[in-house]
């Protein structure tokens, strides 16, 4: 099946063409090298009709407020309180309160699947290590492909450039003056610099073509001299974090973050995206927007926008919750029950770590994860049952049907982006590229 009037024009014009999908591949594969694509894409990109992007937008505008508030919402405007409640250790909140940006970054990705009730959003995170942020490449190499840039232009579509959006959020976020080249250290974690370090050189030249000079570095090889950050002979003005909170869970972290803290503390570097920005993406955040005992802090627009785009989720605590038909119910006796319905995560881990779908679990197997879970730092979410989207076979005529997770981007200026992962797996649990999800780029109608 397809989700608009676009996709099956695309899927008609493309059964017309003559071109198989092998063929249409095989011209665009050498654009995913070293990119987030991994050397693989999907047989065709998704489609948005105008209506689509707009609502989408909306929505993630009105979720991103609403999260953003939490902390002066429910705890006075204490970050660090805040911070503590989704689980961080001392050290993480440490970190947090210290390299703080002036306001929540607006860099973000919302994972989304579409059902009934259109995009639904799973988790929101923000940071600047998100995935997929380089999905313009395979957008690029499309709309030079013949048959693609025909349907195209007869079908008044385009991309949102989301480099070119992070670039934009990074020069307001981090106050670059107007017509200056800021030196920026891309920099990850020491233990996984050498896997991203070939698609980090890679960048480079997107990043140079946008007015950065970008420095791919592990935070080691930074240092502290004259309270300001140096790589090399480099003085460094943005560091572009690639590091997650989760790393500073190394017995090394505070050491190796302690200079960077500093430097930011004296305002002698940016960082990007602050360290305050994960908090804001962790599960427990979405528990906190979903909580039945928080609906009064929020107008009827938002709860509207919640309720509709944010499936039931809450923090795994022993006693009663209210479930969707408005029942309250002991949360154990409902997590056992609806096991095939409900999802755990724990709050903080990232790309699908410790996630356990209940409906791939034996029930035993379930009641003790459930039992280890409760009070401590996990959420539970009702389960999404996601349309499937029809794709041209790889090899051989006719489509098939593939689960397809959406990831759209938002910065500084709004809607940034879209990038597609699909598996063919119809029971999927977790989704990304480490599974083995296959990924695409998306085209919108212009306005």
């Amino acid at each position: 099946m397809t989700q608009n009037a676009l996709t099956d024009r695309y899927l008609e014009a493309f059964a017309q063409s003559g071109l198989s999908a092998r063929e249409l591949v095989d011209q665009l594969i050498s654009s995913t090298v070293d990119t987030t694509y991994n050397g693989k894409m999907l047989t065709r990109p998704g489609f948005l009709e105008r209506a689509q992007v707009d609502q989408l937008e909306a929505d993630l505008e009105m979720l991103y407020s609403c999260v953003t508030s939490l902390p002066n919402r429910l705890f006075g405007g204490d970050l660090g309180a805040f911070a503590a409640s989704t689980g961080m250790t001392p050290e993480q909140v440490s970190a947090v309160v210290r390299g703080r940006g002036s306001a929540p970054s607006r860099l973000a990705r919302a994972d989304l699947y579409i059902d009934e009730a259109g995009f639904r959003v799973m988790e929101m995170n923000m940071s600047s290590a998100l995935g997929g942020v380089d999905n313009m490449a395979l957008n690029r190499a499309m709309a030079k492909q013949p048959f693609i840039a025909e349907f195209l232009q007869a079908n008044n579509l385009g991309y949102a450039d989301t480099m070119l959006e992070v670039a934009e959020t990074l020069f307001a976020e981090c106050k670059v003056p107007s017509g200056t080249r800021p030196v920026v250290a891309l920099c990850d974690w020491p233990a996984s610099f050498a896997t991203l370090e070939p698609q980090l050189r890679t960048n480079v030249a997107v990043f140079d073509a946008l007015g950065i000079e970008a420095l791919p570095c592990h935070i080691g090889q930074l240092r502290l001299e004259d309270d300001s950050i140096w790589l090399g002979d480099r003085k460094i003005e943005v560091i572009y974090r690639l590091f997650l909170m989760e790393d500073l869970l190394d017995p090394t972290g505070p050491a190796l973050i302690d200079p960077v803290l500093q430097a930011a503390e004296r305002g002698n570097v940016a960082i990007f995206s602050p360290m305050d920005a994960e908090l804001y993406s962790s599960k427990g955040a979405l528990a906190l927007l979903s909580d039945e005992s928080n609906r009064h802090l929020f107008s009827a627009e938002e709860l509207a926008t919640l309720d509709r785009f944010l499936p039931w989720t809450r923090m795994v605590r022993s006693g009663p919750v209210t479930v969707e038909d408005g029942r309250s119910v002991s949360l154990e006796e409902y997590a056992l029950t609806e096991r095939t319905e409900l999802i755990l995560k724990p709050t903080l881990l990232h790309g699908g770590m410790g996630v356990v779908p209940g409906w791939q679990t034996e029930p035993e197997e379930w009641r003790r994860l459930i039992d280890s879970a409760m009070d401590e730092q996990f959420v539970l979410q009702r389960r999404i049952h996601p349309f499937t989207e029809s794709f041209p076979k790889l090899d051989g005529p006719g489509t098939e049907e593939w689960v397809v997770l959406w990831g759209g981007f938002l910065g500084a200026r709004g809607y940034s982006g879209m990038l597609l992962r699909g598996t063919s797996k119809s029971d999927a649990g977790v989704l990304n590229m480490t599974t083995g999800a296959i990924a695409s780029c998306c085209f919108h109608e212009l306005g």
